[in-house]
């Protein structure tokens, strides 16, 4: 199978061409011509295999890569990337079309497909694409590259905050729904006693009497433990059930057996790599989800240059040696100076200056000016939560967290070259419009 190409180098009777109607100083229109289109479809074409044996060939690559990122850019769904993509011409001049499209150019479960498709891999080709556009169009300098800041964030799972009735009713409910599917008559489901159950146990809550709410919570675990058993009985004999539901059961057992303060807790029934990590903030005391290590430009307009999600909530400081090669990898040039927090001490980098927070010994006058841009990183991590996804993590599982990660930080480099072209713009019709005002009152 291989992948189709955009061509528009067939004139339409009836339709006039995007580019003779659009306006060429529109931003989205230059950074389309700012982007190696190409490059990326060479890069991404050996995930098709050469045609022969039939089926149908996949979407132009450049669609796919131009949709992901408009929807990363304004935090869409899905589905209403897709609606507003046929609304707006400039999108579709973005994504390769010269003429004016009336339906979507794929269906929204395909982005599903090529985010798994791509992988964490590929996608690092979007950010390097991002990266070298910003050098292009003069965002940032070449040079720039090798200075950074870093720092790491928490990225939350799409879960409820976890409780342990809860887990316990939907670690039931999950069986159950298995035993329906596979016509498992199991001896009893308590679907009416565990909605009783949990409307009593929200009651005392609710009311402060933590013994009686504590005595349901343990009937709910004992009734888990029933249906669990009673479903593996069931199929003991069967192995390819027994294969289907050895996740499930593993991931209940793991639930039953957990203790408060045991560490590595199972928090979802359906996102089992989400970790619980504290920062120390007041409005919100726990997060659940993954590290995010990013790194951004030191001077320029702030690019972002590095971005990882790490499971297993790791130490600032051991983040570091996966920023800088990270770095490396998406932007071609090894990092000579990185500016990091405090959390960061014990890092263990010796062939990179690394300057913290806050740090006395060694620090010239330059340097000091320089560190105190470190903080330049906070307001973009708060951008790139609250415009990009990068605040809810939507997709399932650690590949789900690297694909979020790569496409948030691809599409606010994109956001940021954007408002460059845009402030670029206005500053040059500032400069011609205050010019011929004075040559009118000089004349006058």
């Amino acid at each position: 199978m291989r992948y189709e190409k955009i061509d528009t180098r067939q004139e339409d009777l009836f339709r006039n061409r995007l580019s003779n109607q659009l306006r060429p100083d529109h931003e989205l229109v230059k950074l389309s011509d700012k982007i190696a289109w190409q490059e990326l479809e060479e890069e991404f074409a050996n995930m098709h295999p050469p045609r022969g044996g039939g089926g149908r060939s996949a979407k132009p690559i450049r669609v796919v890569v131009g949709v992901l990122l408009l929807q990363y850019m304004h935090g869409l769904s899905d589905e209403n990337v897709l609606r507003m993509w046929v609304e707006n011409p400039y999108w579709q001049y973005f994504c390769g079309y010269d003429f004016m499209e009336w339906e979507a150019p794929i269906d929204s479960s395909s982005l599903t497909r090529w985010r798994n498709r791509m992988g964490p891999e590929r996608l690092e080709k979007i950010l390097s694409m991002t990266v070298k556009a910003s050098v292009d169009c003069g965002a940032v300098k070449a040079k720039d590259l090798k200075t950074i800041v870093a720092d790491t964030t928490v990225m939350c799972k799409n879960i409820t905050f976890p409780t342990d009735i809860k887990l316990f009713a939907r670690a039931r409910e999950h069986i159950v729904k298995f035993a329906a599917k596979n016509k498992i008559k199991l001896r009893q489901n308590y679907n009416r006693v565990i909605k009783k159950l949990l409307f009593r146990a929200n009651r005392y809550f609710h009311a402060k009497q933590m013994k009686r709410a504590k005595k349901v919570q343990r009937t709910i675990k004992t009734i888990v433990g029933r249906v669990l058993r009673d479903c593996q009985r069931k199929i003991m004999h069967n192995e390819n059930l027994k294969k289907e539901f050895v996740s499930l059961s593993n991931k209940t057992e793991r639930l039953l057996k957990q203790k408060r303060n045991d560490k590595g807790k199972l928090y979802s029934m359906h996102e089992d790599t989400v970790d619980c990590m504290t920062k120390g903030k007041a409005h919100k005391r726990y997060e659940f989800g993954c590290k995010v290590a990013l790194g951004m430009t030191h001077s320029g307009t702030g690019i972002v240059t590095a971005a990882e999600a790490l499971h297993g909530n790791p130490y600032d400081g051991h983040t570091l040696v996966k920023t800088l090669e990270s770095s490396k990898r998406i932007t071609g040039t090894k990092v000579q100076t990185a500016f990091v927090d405090k959390g960061y001490k014990g890092h263990g980098i010796e062939d990179v200056d690394v300057f913290i927070s806050g740090q006395r010994r060694g620090i010239t006058k330059s340097i000091k000016r320089k560190l105190k841009r470190r903080q330049a990183i906070e307001p973009l991590i708060g951008h790139m939560k609250n415009e990009t996804k990068l605040g809810v993590c939507r997709l399932k599982g650690i590949k789900g967290d690297q694909v979020n990660a790569l496409l948030c930080a691809a599409a606010y480099n994109l956001k940021l070259i954007l408002n460059y072209m845009r402030d670029l713009l206005d500053q040059i019709f500032y400069a011609i419009f205050t010019r011929r005002t004075f040559r009118f009152l000089a004349i006058s």
